[in-house]
């Protein structure tokens, strides 16, 4: 007599990490990363020592940003730039989960001794959230389609397609 066996599972393939591990990684990723629910609780509250800064650059700051916010391209992060952060609490943000300039922002900052945290899922979470943005894009502008368009390599401050 056979007996039946096991499906493959892909979500087992690895086996998962024992309780005490998993607790620790968890705990571990908060202390890096924030949510929008989280940021816009403590800015709506005005926590005091909280910085949320835009990695992106400065004309996708103009067009649409967190109110609040100050644009600190991640390129151009040094040592003067994160002076006035020493001391807060710093939350750093870009396009999207696939943008990583958020990243580069607080990987720089943290090496010039900057407590920072990134926000999870970038401006495209806290837009699909439903938080306030502040900037020059027009109202009935379409997050993902000013997305599309800038990710299409338009620079500079976004400019509507010309009809045909």
């Amino acid at each position: 007599m056979s007996t039946p066996s096991t499906p493959f599972s892909f979500v087992r393939e690895t086996p998962p990490a024992s309780p005490e591990d998993a607790h620790r990684h968890f705990l571990a990723r908060l202390a890096f990363e924030t949510d929008p629910s989280d940021l816009h609780t403590d800015l709506a509250r005005e926590k005091p020592g909280l910085v949320v800064v835009d990695a992106r650059s400065a004309a996708a700051f103009a067009d649409l940003h967190i109110p609040g916010a100050v644009n600190l391209p991640a390129r151009s992060i040094d040592a003067a730039a994160a002076e006035p952060l020493r001391g807060k609490l710093v939350v750093t943000y870009c396009w999207s989960a696939s943008c990583n300039a958020a990243t580069k922002a607080a990987a720089r900052l943290a090496g010039l001794g900057v407590q920072v945290k990134e926000l999870i899922g970038g401006l495209d979470a806290w837009v699909r959230e439903g938080y306030p943005t502040a900037g020059d894009l027009p109202a009935d502008v379409p997050f993902d389609a000013y997305l599309r368009w800038h990710h299409a390599g338009n620079a500079g401050p976004f400019r509507r397609p010309a009809s045909r």
